[in-house]
């Protein structure tokens, strides 16, 4: 499955660099257990982050930030097979996780609850 792992990432943040990245830390420390149980791990900042610094994005929450931020995850959901909500207050990963069930997508809460494919 294609799985798109949701979580805080500038959420509590107050915009500092520095939480930002260890909250997005914390998301790609997901991804690997993923792969490696067969899966294809998606996080949306990877997808997003190179765009707004393409695209000339000053700051978190400028009109460019906003343009493609959020939107990059919901492109993503159009193409997930899944979910990996991880803990931790979120309006964005809520809204994926409401998009995800909109759609029919199963939405995982503990990496444990992942079917392993590669056994």
């Amino acid at each position: 499955m294609l799985i798109l792992i949701a979580g805080p990432y500038r959420s509590g943040t107050n915009d500092d660099p520095q939480l930002m990245q260890q909250n997005l830390d914390r998301l790609e420390a997901a991804a690997l257990p993923l792969f490696r149980m067969g899966h294809i791990p998606m996080i949306g900042e990877w997808v997003a982050l190179p765009l707004l610094k393409l695209a000339g994005s000053q700051k978190p929450g400028d009109a460019v930030y906003e343009e493609i931020l959020y939107p990059v995850a919901h492109r993503l959901l159009l193409k997930c097979d899944a979910v990996l909500r991880l803990e931790g207050a979120s309006k964005g990963a809520d809204e994926d996780v409401r998009i995800a069930k909109e759609r029919g997508l199963t939405v995982y809460y503990h990496l444990e609850d992942i079917p392993n494919v590669t056994a």
